[in-house]
């Protein structure tokens, strides 16, 4: 029988905040999107206190302080690192895993000889736990839908220890009566809409719908979702992530810019960024878009500007995709606006060894490997940021505030947590 896991951490960027600070354990905590803006990651404690997830935080601030709830700023680079440790502990458990997500992933569990697979679940839980010091919930089910449902189920009965199993189907129906169909993985409001009107308002009762009119209500994707409630699979895992179609690279201002050299070199700094990621990924793209608007929330006069480039040929390189940039930014700039956000997109990405050369005015190759290639092995070595082109700037007064972030634990030398001894 297929057996699906699915494995999250809990309230992940704030246990990950709690793992290198034991004083947040108990405590309210939330984690704040870019610029310090809103709420992304809340602790049980701090929902507790009413606190939404994308919760302005200037609506919030005297809240947080009444009632001393720790706020700090997003911390992404240890919470990459920490997901790619619990990612090798489930390696462990699992020749088959598929990373959904930052904080969740897919595991294969099938044909583990008759094992019972609720305790394995509660043993890679408790790894987990005890080597990264990330609480997790584990659910089970024959299809990935349901093994999401069961995971939606450990988190919300705490009498199930983190753990649900949803491969018996006479359970399975039970359980699913009692969980709203809003909760079911890939039906969003619009859908709920549609199915409270038929009277369709439970995960059983979508599990009963009838295949043709859950096609022609929810599209085909909706018909899918009701064969994997019903057990049967119709997503198979992802080990390897399909090849993406874009890569973006977006960033709001930390204040609002209002002169093109400034625009210029936060526009470089985004199209740096972006060569990485295309780099890192073994990608290249012929078209690059660069786009800056104002806020709708300023006062004053709006504006968003747009501008798509198409390059000779498709590159990874950062001084090619950096001229490009320019030249946009330089069509499209207006005197007089206060610009909130800007980024860079790249889109019809291709393997970087398959881009086609053209007859004229093709890059020189060897040189931007080696060029580019001294540059990558720089700031692999010393951390990113180390060696940047000029125009992407050093100070960057615009770049986006993390005020509150905690030190990155796991990743950079000088800011190791250190343990001392009490005298």
């Amino acid at each position: 029988m297929t057996v699906f896991a699915l494995v999250d951490g809990n309230s992940f960027y704030c246990s990950c905040e709690r793992v290198f600070d034991p004083r947040l354990v108990g405590r309210p905590v939330i984690v704040l999107s870019n610029n310090d803006g809103c709420a992304v990651a809340r602790t049980p404690e701090a929902k507790a206190l009413g606190i939404r997830m994308g919760h302005p935080f200037f609506l919030i601030r005297d809240l947080c302080r009444d009632h001393g709830v720790a706020v700090l700023s997003s911390n992404y680079t240890l919470y990459g690192d920490l997901s790619a440790r619990m990612n090798e502990v489930y390696g462990l458990f699992s020749p088959h895993v598929e990373v959904y997500s930052i904080d969740e992933s897919f595991l294969d569990l099938s044909g583990m000889g008759g094992r019972d697979l609720a305790a394995h679940a509660r043993e890679l839980r408790a790894t987990v736990r005890q080597w990264t010091g990330i609480p997790t919930c584990v659910g089970l089910g024959p299809t990935k839908v349901l093994a999401k449902l069961a995971n939606w189920l450990a988190k919300h009965a705490p009498e199930l220890g983190g753990v649900c199993d949803l491969t018996d189907p006479p359970r399975r129906l039970e359980a699913m009566a009692r969980i709203p169909v809003a909760e079911v993985w890939g039906v969003g409001p619009a859908s709920v809409a549609k199915l409270d009107g038929i009277g369709c308002r439970t995960a059983a009762d979508l599990a009963g719908l009838d295949h043709a009119l859950a096609r022609r209500l929810l599209t085909v994707v909706g018909e899918r979702i009701v064969y994997e409630l019903q057990g049967l699979p119709c997503l198979e895992l992802e080990e390897v992530a399909p090849q993406r179609k874009g890569c973006a690279v977006t960033r709001m201002f930390s204040r609002r810019v209002d002169d093109l050299p400034t625009m210029l070199e936060a526009v470089a700094a985004h199209t740096t960024r972006l060569a990485e990621k295309l780099r890192h990924h073994g990608l290249a793209t012929d078209v690059l878009t660069v786009f800056f608007h104002t806020s709708t929330h300023d006062q004053g006069p709006q504006h968003g500007a747009q501008r798509t480039v198409h390059l000779i040929e498709a590159t990874n390189d950062t001084l090619a995709l950096l001229s490009a940039a320019r030249a946009a930014v330089e069509a499209i700039w207006r005197e007089g606006f206060r610009y909130s956000k800007a980024g860079v997109m790249g889109v019809g990405l291709i393997r970087a060894e398959e881009a086609q050369r053209p007859l004229f005015g093709a890059l020189d190759r060897e040189r931007s490997a080696r060029l580019i290639g001294a540059l990558d092995a720089v700031n692999a070595r010393w951390g990113r940021g180390t060696l940047v082109p000029a125009a992407a700037g050093l100070k960057r007064p615009w770049a986006t505030r993390f005020e509150r972030r905690s030190p990155r634990y796991t990743t950079r030398l000088d800011e190791l947590p250190v343990a001392r001894a009490r005298g």
